[in-house]
C-alpha cells in the first residue's frame, strides 16, 4: 500500500475488522522544523536524529540552503546543519514554502533579524492562511514588511531595516500558536537587555509553545514565564561579548511524531489493539500525547512507557462520546472525530476555531466528509458535534482530503467500519507522512 513516487488519485482500504500491532513513529515536524532553525542560528554543527523526511521539512531544508546554510542529509532521518551563529550568508533570497506553516512563520522571524531583502511565498492555500498578527508584532520592532497580495495573508516582502526593541512586544494568541513561537525563536538575537512579550487573549494551542521553549533551552537560551501571558527573554550576555547566542547541543534526537501516533492509537482503541506506538511515551514534550488520555475518556484502554504508547479497544466493548475541550490539541482532535464514528452517543469537540486556518477549513472539510459516511454533524465557528451513523453511507465517489494531509490520515480510520472506504488524493500526505498507508496497512487486519 506504499505510495510514495506514485501520483495515485484514490485508493480503496478496508473493511477491517481488528487492529493491532507496533509502529516506530516518524519524527515530529514541529520538533524537526524548529530545530532546523535553532541549529541554523547557532554556533557549531548539530546532528539531527530521527528528522522527520517529508514535504514540510525539506522546505524548510531547502529554504535554508537557500539562505548559505550547508545543511546536509546524511540520510533519510539524519541530517548535519553547520550553525550560521545567528547571521544568514544570504541577504537577498526569494523563497518559496509550499504549504508549510511550521517554516514560514518562524522563518519570516529570523529573517527579520538578518537585516535583508527576502519575499517569501507559498501554495495557493497558503496564500488564504494569516500571517498578519505575526507581521503585527515584528513591526513593533521595526520591521518593514510589505504584503504583496491579499492584507494580511502571504505572499511578503521583508525589507532591510533598523530593529529597536520597545518596552513590550505584544502579539495575539488566539489564532496560531506558531506566532509566538516565531517571536520566541528570533528575538534572543537582539537580547541586550531583557525582552518582555504580551499574549494578547488566549493563547491556543500552549502546548506547542512548551516545545518551543523546551528546543530553545536545548540550544541554551531560556525564557523566563512570570504568567500565563508574559514571556521575558532574559539579556544574553553573549551578544555583549559579540558571540552567537544559541550554542549547539551537538546531537539532538527527535521525538515521534505525537500528532502521527494518534491515528494508530485511534486504530487500537476502534480496532481491539492492542496496538503500540513508538518513539513518544509518558515524558513527551509533545502536547498533542493528550490525545491518549481523550482516548481514555471515551474508554479505551491506554497504557504508557518511556518511549511508548499503547491502546486496546474498551473492555465493555462500546467506546463512548465524550465533549473535550481541544484548544492545546488541535491537529489530534481531528483523530477523535473519526473516532466519534464508533462510539455511542454524541461527542462534541470544543475549541478548535484554529481548524479554520490550517491546511484547508477542517471545521467545514471534517463536516462535509463525516456527513458522506452516514454521521449528524453540527458545525460551528469553534465547535463541531458528531453523533454516529445510524445506517453507514459508502460515498462513490470517494472522501475528499482538500489536499490536507490529516484528512487522508484521519478518514483511513473509517476503514474499521462496514464498508470499504475510497480516499481520494492519498498522496496528499507526503506532507508530513509520506508511508502513512504503508505504515497503517501494517497494523490494519481483517478477520477470517
Amino acid at each position: 500500500m506504499s505510495l510514495q513516487g506514485k501520483e495515485v488519485k484514490q485508493i480503496e482500504i478496508g473493511p477491517f475488522t481488528r487492529a493491532e500491532g507496533r509502529i516506530m513513529l516518524p519524527g515530529s515536524k514541529s520538533i524537526s522544523n524548529r530545530s532546523l532553525l535553532l541549529a541554523a542560528l547557532a554556533s557549531g554543527q548539530t546532528t539531527l536524529s530521527n528528522l522527520l523526511d517529508a514535504d514540510d521539512t525539506q522546505i524548510m531544508r531547502a529554504a535554508l540552503r537557500q539562505l548559505g546554510l550547508t545543511v546536509e542529509d546524511r540520510d533519510e532521518t539524519t541530517c548535519l546543519v553547520t550553525g550560521s551563529g545567528g547571521h544568514f550568508p544570504i541577504r537577498e533570497a526569494d523563497l518559496f514554502m509550499g504549504n508549510a506553516g511550521t517554516a514560514i512563520r518562524p522563518l519570516t522571524a529570523a529573517l527579520v533579524m538578518q537585516q535583508g531583502d527576502y519575499r517569501l511565498s507559498g501554495v495557493a492555500r497558503m496564500h488564504e492562511r494569516p500571517i498578519r498578527d505575526l507581521v503585527d508584532g515584528l513591526r513593533q520592532i521595526g520591521a518593514v514588511i510589505t504584503y504583496l497580495g491579499e492584507e494580511g495573508y502571504p505572499p511578503i516582502q521583508i525589507h532591510a531595516s533598523t530593529i529597536s526593541i520597545p518596552e513590550v512586544v505584544r502579539i495575539r494568541g488566539d489564532v496560531s500558536s506558531q506566532f509566538l513561537t516565531a517571536l520566541l525563536m528570533a528575538l534572543p538575537l537582539l537580547a541586550k537587555e531583557a525582552i518582555r512579550i504580551e499574549v494578547i487573549g488566549e493563547l491556543i494551542s500552549r502546548p506547542y509553545i512548551e516545545i518551543t521553549l523546551k528546543l530553545m533551552q536545548r540550544f541554551g537560551v531560556h525564557v523566563d514565564i512570570p504568567d500565563a501571558q508574559t514571556f521575558v527573554i532574559p539579556a544574553q550576555p553573549a551578544l555583549q561579548k559579540g558571540e552567537p547566542v544559541y550554542r549547539s547541543p551537538k546531537n539532538l534526537l527527535v521525538e515521534g511524531d505525537a500528532s502521527s501516533a494518534s491515528y494508530f492509537l485511534a486504530a487500537g482503541a476502534i480496532g481491539a489493539g492492542p496496538v503500540r506506538v513508538l518513539g513518544v511515551g509518558r515524558d513527551s514534550i509533545q502536547g498533542d500525547v493528550a490525545f491518549a488520555d481523550a482516548l481514555a475518556q471515551m474508554g479505551a484502554s491506554i497504557s504508557k512507557g518511556d518511549d511508548w504508547i499503547e491502546a486496546s479497544g474498551p473492555a465493555s466493548g462500546t467506546l463512548r462520546g465524550i465533549t473535550i475541550d481541544c484548544t492545546a490539541i488541535p491537529d489530534a482532535a481531528m483523530t477523535l472525530a473519526i473516532v466519534a464514528l464508533f462510539a455511542s452517543g454524541e461527542t462534541r469537540l470544543n475549541g478548535i476555531a484554529s481548524w479554520r486556518v490550517k491546511e484547508t477549513d477542517r471545521i467545514a472539510a471534517m463536516a462535509t466528509e463525516l456527513q458522506k459516511v452516514g454521521a449528524s454533524v453540527e458545525a460551528g465557528s469553534d465547535y463541531l458535534v458528531i453523533r454516529p451513523p445510524l445506517a453507514w453511507q459508502t460515498p462513490a465517489d470517494g472522501i475528499d482530503t482538500y489536499d490536507d494531509h490529516r484528512m487522508a490520515m484521519c478518514f483511513s480510520l473509517a476503514a474499521f467500519g462496514p464498508n470499504p472506504i475510497l480516499i481520494n488524493d492519498p498522496n496528499c500526505v507526503a506532507k508530513t507522512f509520506p508511508h502513512y498507508f504503508a505504515e497503517f496497512a501494517q497494523i490494519a487486519r481483517i478477520s477470517a
